[in-house]
């Protein structure tokens, strides 16, 4: 009997470290539990829509069994054509023949899933609600908002020029908020105490992408940001307002991974955390509904 959790699951992102994340996901599918809210970030929007989808093991095919193919990843194509990552290949050839999506298990499911992208115009996050979403326009939505600056090109969506959502808001826990979620339970790709340093590469992004303001503005900004995120998620965690699942020490696996063996032993890691803390999910989402001034600033 599926378990229904009233509260928002929150998925970052992080390229391939999101196999962590995948595991994670396997673990609550494998236990029913499914939230009434999914918001994801960049790679961790795309396991979550195998969440919504019911798909448990098509997070770890595409993750981990094409991570070697051409048409998944080649820096020959990057330094050809300026894209890393096959986007065709990912999503199109993928889901609608490869490894099928399930668009109808996904249409029918009463979750409620937001996809994040940056908007290069003004800098800020673009949250899609994938209910007013065609399938084709829910794989654009998807692209868009795993579109890294550097590795990929802007995806053009809805009027906007898009990129990837990680960019403008790395963990959407102002926006679950803002939604009115009482409950909000994170799925991080980095341990605790983790913090981004400032990116080399800000002079760069100016000259790469010099029509987007918005765009070079948010990814200069970015560390200072997410570290503003995490040390607010430390203290709501401290009085128990969150629930985050997280690897206990660096997971030692780069955005562009491509060791399988890396791959599976992160994605058994997730399953095993998520297993391990299970009982104490559930503990949190069964308390006392934290007040608002709980989660205040």
């Amino acid at each position: 009997m599926m378990a229904t959790a009233n509260g928002a699951l929150i998925l970052e992102g992080g390229g391939l470290r999101g196999n962590y994340t995948a595991g994670v996901l396997r673990c609550l599918m494998d236990c029913n539990l499914y939230f009434t809210t999914v918001i994801g970030v960049s790679m961790g929007a795309c396991n979550g829509s195998n969440y919504i989808s019911r798909q448990p093991e098509r997070n770890r095919i595409v993750n981990t069994r094409f991570v070697n193919d051409p048409r998944f990843m080649s820096y020959r194509r990057l330094l050809r054509a300026g894209e890393l990552f096959g986007m065709d290949f990912i999503f199109d050839t993928l889901p609608n023949t490869l490894v099928p999506f399930d668009f109808r298990t996904f249409r029918a499911s009463p979750q409620r899933f937001i996809v994040t992208a940056t908007d290069c115009e003004t800098g800020r996050a673009v949250y899609y609600d994938t209910a007013r979403l065609s399938d084709a326009d829910l794989l654009e939505v998807l692209k868009a908002g795993c579109s890294l600056p550097f590795l990929q090109k802007p995806v053009r969506f809805d009027g906007r020029v898009l990129m990837d959502g990680g960019v403008a808001d790395a963990v959407p826990l102002e926006k679950s908020i803002a939604d009115g979620n009482r409950r909000h339970v994170l799925v991080l790709t980095q341990p605790a105490g983790f913090r981004k340093t400032p990116s080399r590469w800000a002079a760069l992004i100016r000259l790469r992408y010099p029509r987007y303001k918005g765009l070079v503005r948010a990814f200069c900004t970015r560390a200072r940001r997410y570290n503003r995120t995490m040390a607010r998620i430390a203290r709501l965690e401290a009085a128990g307002a969150v629930f985050v699942i997280r690897p206990a020490a660096a997971l030692r696996v780069k955005r562009t991974e491509r060791d399988k063996r890396k791959l599976e032993a992160i994605y058994r890691r997730g399953y095993r955390d998520a297993a391990e803390r299970f009982a104490a999910l559930q503990a949190y989402l069964a308390g006392a509904t934290p007040s608002r001034t709980v989660i205040d600033p």
